[in-house]
């Protein structure tokens, strides 16, 4: 007989359903529960995310498990954070259950992502997850900023989101969540995903995004400083930069000078900038 460890069995739409009913559970959509019910689709997620077995993996909104399933027969550990009390309380009998020779590798923090500040256990290397659409780019900005272990990542969000998370300047979606996104990492679009995936079935369309844990530009303004000069390029999309930093400057004149001292045209937009120009503009204003 072999020693290896049996691969974890994965759920189906039945399973799901099941394990949803014994827990009288309703999926809600303040907390973007929509789970994934097709085996082939959590496959192609940890395939997307290159994971290999020395990877510690941190999931977020592991829901019933259908994707914490497809972690565990690739990763070493896997530490899946989880804010309803339920469903963190219903997920390590799944394991069990399905993956039983994984049950040691694997850990429920029964949290909110936006506002868990450590992660028990050995530091997290990847970050894969079906985040809740409703506060996903916050969770995910907020955990590159926690855990800089995180080497790559790969996660699901709305196809909208995940678009404006890879856009580059130029484009009509490049905003907030692509320039702070690329201040810890290059960003790409990694793929589609169906409605028919999921239960119950979003009313939206879903995407996947990749990224790869790059060195923060160097500077000697702080990312507090250069985030505050992002938001304010971009609280009033079409406008140009020297009235839309007027406030952060404190007038049009000191918003005038901090440009001209990054080398910025004051009537360039937001949306034409990279990230190390936001950079040199929080440098030129501190």
């Amino acid at each position: 007989m072999s020693d290896r460890p049996a691969v974890p069995t994965l759920l189906g739409a039945a399973e799901i359903r099941t394990l949803a009913a014994g827990l009288d559970l309703r999926p809600t959509k303040q907390r973007g529960q929509n789970f994934v019910i097709d085996g082939n689709t959590v496959r192609r997620i940890v395939a997307e995310s290159r994971i290999t077995a020395d990877d510690v993996v941190l999931e977020v909104g592991p829901g019933l498990g259908s994707l914490t399933l497809a972690l565990l027969a690739v990763a070493r550990r896997v530490v899946a954070i989880e804010v309803d009390p339920l469903l963190a309380g219903a997920l390590p009998a799944t394991i069990a259950a399905h993956a039983p020779d994984q049950v040691d590798a694997f850990e429920v923090v029964l949290a909110d992502a936006l506002r868990v500040t450590e992660i028990p256990g050995p530091s997290p290397t990847a970050l894969v997850a079906n985040l809740p659409y409703n506060v996903s780019v916050p969770v995910l900005l907020h955990l590159l900023g926690l855990l800089p272990s995180l080497e790559r990542g790969l996660v699901m969000v709305q196809a909208e989101v995940a678009d404006r998370l890879a856009a580059g300047p130029g484009s009509k979606v490049y905003g907030v969540p692509s320039v702070k996104a690329a201040w810890y990492a290059d960003v790409r679009r990694a793929g589609a995903i169906g409605r028919n995936v999921f239960w119950p079935a979003p009313n939206v369309d879903s995407g996947l995004v990749a990224w790869t844990r790059r060195e923060p530009p160097s500077t000697t303004a702080t990312r507090e400083q250069v985030f505050a000069v992002i938001d304010a390029a971009f609280a009033h999309r079409r406008k140009a930069l020297r009235p839309a930093l007027r406030e952060l400057a404190g007038s049009a004149e000191a918003a005038e000078a901090a440009l001209a001292a990054a080398g910025i045209d004051p009537m360039t937009r937001g949306e034409q900038l990279l990230i190390d120009d936001f950079v040199r503009i929080a440098e030129a204003l501190a």
